[in-house]
């Protein structure tokens, strides 16, 4: 293999071959991590912007208090760190399915490893199958979160595992809702454009529910390349509906 492009990790997972490779981008010139799962390419550590802005924009909308934080899909990390970036986070729970992610970060892989910290705690389970089950915290059964942030499929509609599709149904919105505290927010990351279908089932089940627009600059195409964060609120007591309060960042 070249010294352009190494392979830094490989692993047979029950949902197919993980791998984590480095290579040396010509066009930007800087070392890109990437993953793969089997076909299906996963993340790069070239975009990150929208997986910065779902903890961003997320805990943007909950009020000035110790936050305790869900996030579904470790990945190469930015979504985990940015949330530990927001002092309110007492707490941050990551949920990742395959024990190699877990591994890249304990070893110092990549560039985003979550660091060792009494605020962090990674799990190695399904949080599709916890959302269905006792909840996220394997030693709290039905503990509720102010934030549930997910980065796992490309879209509600395009998704690594078919198992997974209950999630974004009516059914799926309602577990989720159950999931948080008065005020609590739940934010997914999309690779695709904004659906209407699965934003109005998000509405059927928070007190408000939109979708951002996430621009950022793709310099291997020339250009500008967008990706989709759907945010839904549950009111807080005496709160109106669709109190949505912004994009503002800490």
């Amino acid at each position: 293999m070249s010294r352009r492009l190494e392979e830094l990790d490989w692993s047979d997972t029950p949902m197919g071959e993980l791998t984590l490779r480095r290579r040396r981008d010509p066009v930007v010139g800087v070392d890109v991590f990437e993953v793969r799962l089997g076909e299906d390419f996963l993340m790069s550590s070239l975009f990150t912007a929208a997986e910065i802005a779902l903890s961003r924009l997320a805990l943007a909308q909950l009020d000035d208090e110790p936050l305790d934080v869900v996030v579904g899909g470790l990945g190469l990390g930015y979504t985990a760190t940015a949330a530990l970036e927001d002092s309110r986070v007492r707490s941050l729970l990551v949920v990742e399915r395959l024990a190699p992610v877990i591994d890249w970060h304990e070893r110092g892989l990549i560039p985003a490893a979550v660091p060792p910290s009494s605020r962090v705690r990674l799990v190695n389970d399904d949080f599709f199958a916890m959302a269905a089950g006792n909840g996220f915290d394997p030693g709290e059964p039905q503990r509720r979160f102010h934030a549930i942030l997910l980065d796992v499929d490309h879209s509600p509609r395009h998704l690594l595992n078919p198992a997974h599709a209950w999630l974004y149904t009516d059914e799926g919105a309602d577990r989720l809702h159950s999931r948080l505290v008065p005020g609590g927010v739940f934010a997914l990351w999309s690779n695709d454009p904004p659906d209407a279908s699965y934003l109005q089932s998000l509405q059927e089940s928070f007190d408000s529910a939109w979708w951002e627009i996430i621009e950022f600059d793709n310099p291997l195409q020339s250009r500008t390349a967008t990706n989709t964060i759907y945010l839904a609120h549950v009111a807080s007591a005496g709160e109106r509906p669709f109190s949505r309060k912004g994009s503002a960042t800490r």
